[in-house]
C-alpha cells in the first residue's frame, strides 16, 4: 500500500500544473480559485480557497492528507492547517532553479519521481537551446537589448527573480536585475525617473490580474524619449505565463521572450 499522499489540495496554480503534467491529477481534491493551468482543472476540481483568503473549513471538508502552499503569502493558512492537524508543504520558488526543484519535489510527493525528472530534463534542454540561440544573436548584433519588465503599474514593480533570470537566458539585460534578489515587493519599486534613466530598449508588461496597457505606459510624463517607447517596443506577456513559478514560465515564457528580443 502506498504511503504517499492520496488527497492533495493545491493552493496555487503551479502545483496543479505540475501534478497534471505528471499524470497525477487524480490525487488533487481541491484547488485555488486562481488556478488557470491546466484549463480543465477549473472544470474538474473543487475550488476551496482564493489565494490569501478563504474558509479553512472548505479545505478540511476535502479530507486532505497534504496541502501544498506558496511562500510567506500563505503563511497564515499554512499555520491554521497545521494547527488543524493537516500536513502542509510550503513551496517558495523564487528562481529558475527553484522552479525545477519544485517540480522534482512535487513529483516525489505525488509518486511520480521518474516523470518529474524527465520533465525537468526537458525544461533544462529548452533552457540550453534558448541560451544557444541568444548567444548566436549576440555574436551577430554585438549587444543585448536592455529590458524593463513591469510586474505592476501603480506603484511600479520590477525585478522578480525568475523573470529576471529568464530575460538573461533569452539574451536580454534586465535593467533592474539588482532588485531581483529581494522576495519583497517593497524592495522592487523603481521610480519613473529611474526607469527613464535606465533607457530600456524593450518594455515588457505583465500586470498581474489585468491587461497591460502600452498606450498608458507610453503616455507617462517623460517616457516619450525612452528608446522602447520611441521605437514602439512595448510588449505584453500574460501574467499566467511569466508570473507563475511553474513549468509554464520556462516552457512558454522563454519562447515569448525570444520572440520579443528578435531584433
Amino acid at each position: 500500500m502506498s504511503r504517499l499522499p492520496q488527497r492533495i489540495v493545491c493552493l496555487t496554480t503551479e502545483t496543479v500544473e505540475v501534478l497534471y503534467a505528471l499524470g497525477e491529477q487524480d490525487r488533487i481534491v481541491g484547488i485555488s480559485g486562481y488556478t488557470v493551468r491546466p484549463p480543465q482543472a477549473r472544470k474538474e476540481k473543487p475550488k476551496v480557497f482564493a489565494f490569501t483568503s478563504g474558509d479553512i473549513d472548505k479545505i478540511l471538508a476535502t479530507q486532505p492528507d497534504l496541502v501544498l502552499t506558496f511562500s510567506d503569502l500563505q503563511a497564515d493558512i499554512s499555520r491554521d492547517l497545521v494547527k488543524a492537524g493537516v500536513p502542509v508543504y510550503a513551496f517558495n520558488p523564487r528562481s529558475v532553479e527553484d522552479i525545477l526543484g519544485m517540480i522534482e519535489t512535487g513529483g516525489r510527493l505525488g509518486g511520480a519521481e521518474a516523470e518529474a525528472l524527465a520533465l525537468v530534463g526537458e525544461l533544462e534542454a529548452q533552457i540550453e537551446r534558448t541560451r544557444a540561440i541568444a548567444a548566436e544573436r549576440f555574436a551577430k548584433a554585438g549587444k543585448k537589448p536592455r529590458v524593463y519588465f513591469e510586474e505592476w503599474d501603480e506603484p511600479l514593480i520590477s525585478g522578480i527573480r525568475w523573470v529576471s533570470e529568464l530575460i538573461t537566458i533569452a539574451g536580454g539585460e534586465d535593467v533592474f536585475a539588482e532588485r531581483a534578489r529581494s522576495p519583497l515587493a517593497k524592495d522592487r519599486l523603481p521610480t519613473a525617473e529611474e526607469v527613464i534613466a535606465k533607457a530600456p530598449d524593450i518594455i515588457i508588461g505583465s500586470w498581474c490580474g489585468k491587461h497591460f496597457r502600452p498606450e498608458r505606459v507610453a503616455a507617462r510624463p517623460g517616457w516619450e524619449n525612452i528608446p522602447a517607447v520611441r521605437d514602439g517596443r512595448l510588449h505584453e506577456i500574460k501574467s499566467a505565463v511569466i508570473l507563475t513559478p511553474g513549468p509554464v514560465a520556462i516552457a512558454e515564457g522563454l519562447p515569448a521572450l525570444l520572440d520579443i528580443f528578435d531584433l
